[in-house]
């Protein structure tokens, strides 16, 4: 049941499902919060899944399993950036058992992100 990246991987497949999506405010500028989000989420090389960090469109997407896809963007305004964070369901087929799958990580999600802010926030602030 794999599924892949589109060929542009900073695009959703033309089937996809956002589960859940964050936004929180840190006090940088874009390029250090992608940068910092690049040093944290980076597999490095040999990982298994898919990971495109796009630092013109301060963009990093994450995707393994063969449903999770995370997309990360830190947005900017005028006192810093939104850290913009969307759970997409990306299965190709077996869409029901997906969710279930991803129940686990839909429930952590909320607390996951606030810790990443929390932890971005130290780093780049």
């Amino acid at each position: 049941m794999g599924s892949r990246m589109p060929e542009d991987p900073r695009k959703r497949p033309a089937r996809h499902e956002v589960l859940r999506s964050f936004r929180g405010h840190l006090r940088a500028r874009p390029a250090a919060v992608f940068g910092a989000l690049d040093r944290r989420l980076n597999p490095g090389a040999g990982a298994s899944g898919h990971y495109v960090a796009d630092s013109a469109a301060f963009l990093v997407v994450v995707q393994g399993d063969w449903w999770y896809r995370g997309e990360y963007r830190a947005v900017p305004d005028e006192s810093g950036s939104n850290l913009e964070y969307a759970i997409v369901n990306v299965a190709q087929r077996a869409r029901p058992l997906s969710r279930l799958t991803a129940r686990r990580v839909l429930a952590a999600a909320p607390k996951e992100f606030q810790t990443l802010l929390k932890d971005l926030r130290i780093e780049v602030e």
